[in-house]
């Protein structure tokens, strides 16, 4: 067996794994299929020695595998963007072989498009806020089908709030509706509280899984922040200090201005399309609620650029721009802080400073 210099790129599937690897001048040493098997797969990569870089492109469990390879294989594993890695494709076609070929010529010349790997927990965290996302959506749909119902019987009840539970027990007993049409609100009405039952479980799932973070305490200590924005920031972003800045956080939650600027015209073009939907969903609504706080800063800025004529929803946007530049400043700030203390107490100790406190965030 021959000792060289290999990249390996990976094209996952769910049965099987088509791997490519090329030595430093981009030749092709291997490029086949093979069981979709961390210890195959290992064997295989490692058919020239250990390769220098392995690319995997981001997809439903490419995050198990490769986690399974850096954890029990020791291999130099990287995740790839896949929306950037299909622009990068020099031709329309597609096939297994071209798609593991492009990932490890693209690890080879260290232009990988590289989105972070993260850990098991962090991953399954992201599952339960997005299980609650769907819960919440589909509640959200029945409540609009009960509504569509109401005005096709032209029926209205302004004495109470709509689903409050005095107009809910208008709905349920004294909405005068059509047989056919009754049953139906019946069945919508079944399907939205057995929506709200598994919404509160989901949540309380949610809760226990966060009880011992001290990020997510961090986070609803804030004002405004409550159970489901601070869990889908600790579970979409994962590691705050993986920003170096406050903007590259602000981008990655999409609440940045476009730039659409050509020439002499410089010009914002509204939010960022490329960028995480459920964190800037929940920044937007903290961004509402701040401004509804007329005792914070955040209200007091909002009531100044409003006084300038400048859109509410604009306004929105750039609280919430701006909130999250605060926050990655605060979080590592805080870190430095939690870092210099860990650090005095040692010393005075007489012993070296434990890293696991300051990589709790």
């Amino acid at each position: 067996m021959t000792i060289a210099t290999t990249f390996v790129g990976l094209d996952y599937h769910q049965d099987s794994v088509q791997i490519c690897i090329l030595d430093s001048h981009g030749n092709v040493l291997t490029n086949r299929s093979v069981e979709n098997d961390e210890a195959v797969i290992h064997r295989v990569a490692t058919r020239y020695g250990q390769p220098k870089r392995v690319a995997i492109e981001a997809c439903c469990g490419a995050a198990n595998l490769a986690e399974e390879l850096v954890t029990r294989r020791d291999l130099p594993v990287q995740l790839a963007h896949p929306g950037y890695v299909a622009r990068m494709k020099r031709s329309p076609d597609k096939s297994d072989l071209s798609d593991a070929h492009l990932l490890a010529d693209l690890t080879r010349v260290n232009y990988l498009p590289k989105v972070w790997l993260a850990p098991q927990a962090t991953r399954t965290l992201r599952r339960l806020m997005r299980h609650r996302g769907q819960l919440v959506r589909r509640r959200t749909n029945t409540k609009l089908r009960i509504r569509a119902l109401l005005r096709e019987n032209r029926l209205k009840w302004t004495v109470a709030r709509a689903w409050s539970k005095p107009w809910l027990a208008w709905l349920s007993d004294h909405a005068a509706l059509p047989d056919s049409d009754r049953w139906l609100l019946e069945d919508h009405l079944e399907e939205l509280k057995s929506l709200t039952t598994r919404i509160k479980a989901v949540e309380k799932r949610i809760t226990e899984a966060t009880a011992d973070d001290p990020v997510v305490d961090k986070l609803m200590a804030l004002a405004g922040v409550g159970l489901v924005t601070a869990v889908t920031l600790r579970a979409e972003v994962g590691r705050f200090e993986r920003f170096d800045t406050g903007k590259q956080l602000a981008r990655f939650c999409g609440v940045t201005p476009r730039n659409a600027s050509s020439g002499a015209r410089q010009a914002d073009a509204g939010l960022i399309k490329a960028a995480n939907p459920a964190i800037r969903g929940v920044l937007i609504e903290l961004a509402h609620r701040l401004i509804r706080m007329t005792d914070e800063p955040w209200a007091q800025r909002a009531a100044r650029m409003l006084q300038r004529g400048k859109p509410k929803n604009v306004v929105v946007a750039a609280i919430a721009n701006r909130w999250v530049r605060w926050l990655h400043h605060e979080l590592r700030r805080n870190e430095s802080t939690l870092t210099e203390s860990t650090s005095a107490q040692a010393q005075q100790k007489g012993a070296a400073p434990s890293d696991s406190t300051a990589a709790s965030t």
